[in-house]
């Protein structure tokens, strides 16, 4: 038990679960023949020979391609193709003084929420001629600095990071590199730093008021472990917020937190469902937990949710085909991972674009929770 009065868990000897998402971020090595400024004009001239433009219509396009039309950059990028060209990148980055890619800090890409933000990000940015690097931190703030410095030091023009938990050392950095940088996943509008994403408070506040409403009045939690995870910490206040409302109390050992792996939330779920006085409903950190808890559940005799109510969060595609399917928190991860790349787009090219933006959630409510068995 920690000093703080909650049980933490940590199933030992189990393997990490694996969600066979493929990163989104394909790792291309491309040769890369130095070409001398000579080269690159002739190149850009026979591009917009081929394109039947100017010159500095193509050097715009590539440069800057919000500058031109559509129709335009279409034209000129067929002609590209057609020519097997390929722009000179050290040469564009000392004319615009831009690399047109951006970095992306994760904790893990066994996430499937993060592979599918990252998704989004990749698929937005490369619409709009930039690339993305993306490496991983692991949930360590001194991992992710590091990885921060390397991804400057490679010219990355901005950088996306998970949540608003960093290692001073990075804001520092960000600061005197003037890098700029969006946190994502998160809203709280009288921070500073610039944020897009779900107000996770909120969002687990609902979900434990829906099984109060449903009559519930022993609930537990199975959340994410807080440590350096604002995100998680955000959903457990949340949470604690809805009981306290109703004039309900959350003994220490029905809150127990565990990494986000179905073995650990397995093993959660025995240990509170084997409890003398066992909660009728819980609510979890994310739909991943809720898996190895409704698994759990079935293993043991339980059913769900006549003996016992079960809530996600993040509405992973698994948890409508589920049996019961499982009521659970709707978070549109590609819309926010997508806002986070146009705010940095938008602000590399001077635009006023908004610095704290909201994601709305909402509640979807399945066959994993039902009122209470009456005593």
């Amino acid at each position: 038990m920690s000093s703080s009065g909650q049980t933490t868990y940590s199933a030992a000897n189990l393997h990490d679960y694996r969600y066979h998402a493929v990163c989104p971020i394909e790792c291309n090595v491309t040769l890369m023949r130095l070409t001398n400024a000579k080269s690159v004009k002739q190149g850009i001239r026979a591009v917009a020979a081929r394109a039947g433009v100017s010159t500095a219509s193509v050097s715009r396009a590539l440069n800057n391609p919000d500058a031109v039309s559509p129709s335009l950059r279409a034209r000129i990028e067929q002609a590209i193709d057609a020519l097997g060209y390929i722009p000179h990148a050290p040469a564009r980055i000392l004319s615009s003084r831009r690399s047109r890619t951006l970095g992306a800090i994760v904790p893990t890409i066994d996430n499937t929420m993060f592979a599918r933000g990252i998704a989004s990000l990749q698929q937005y940015l490369s619409s709009v001629g930039y690339m993305l690097f993306l490496t991983t931190s692991g949930y360590d703030l001194d991992v992710e600095l590091q990885q921060a410095r390397n991804l400057i030091s490679r010219g990355v023009d901005g950088l996306v990071l998970r949540g608003d938990c960093h290692h001073e050392g990075l804001r520092k950095l960000l600061a005197d590199n003037a890098v700029p940088f969006i946190n994502v996943g998160i809203y709280q509008p009288d921070r500073p730093h610039p944020c897009v994403g779900t107000n996770n408070e909120a969002a687990a506040h609902r979900a434990a008021a829906h099984v109060i409403e449903l009559g519930h009045r022993r609930i537990g939690i199975v959340s994410a472990l807080q440590r350096n995870n604002d995100r998680a910490s955000a959903r457990v206040a949340g949470f604690r917020r809805a009981l306290t409302e109703n004039g309900l109390e959350l003994p220490p050992q029905w809150h127990v937190e565990v990494p986000y792996t179905l073995d650990d939330a397995r093993e959660a779920a025995r240990y509170l469902l084997n409890l003398k006085d066992r909660p009728t409903a819980v609510v979890c950190g994310n739909d991943v937990i809720a898996y190895g808890v409704l698994l759990e559940a079935e293993r043991d005799g339980f059913s769900v949710p006549r003996d016992l109510s079960v809530v996600g969060f993040d509405d992973l595609d698994w948890s409508r085909h589920l049996r019961p399917s499982l009521t659970t928190i709707h978070v549109p991860t590609g819309e926010t991972w997508q806002r986070a790349g146009e705010y940095l787009v938008r602000s590399l090219a001077g635009e006023q674009t908004i610095m704290h933006r909201e994601i709305d959630f909402s509640l979807v409510v399945r066959e994993s929770t039902a009122p209470p068995l009456k005593s």
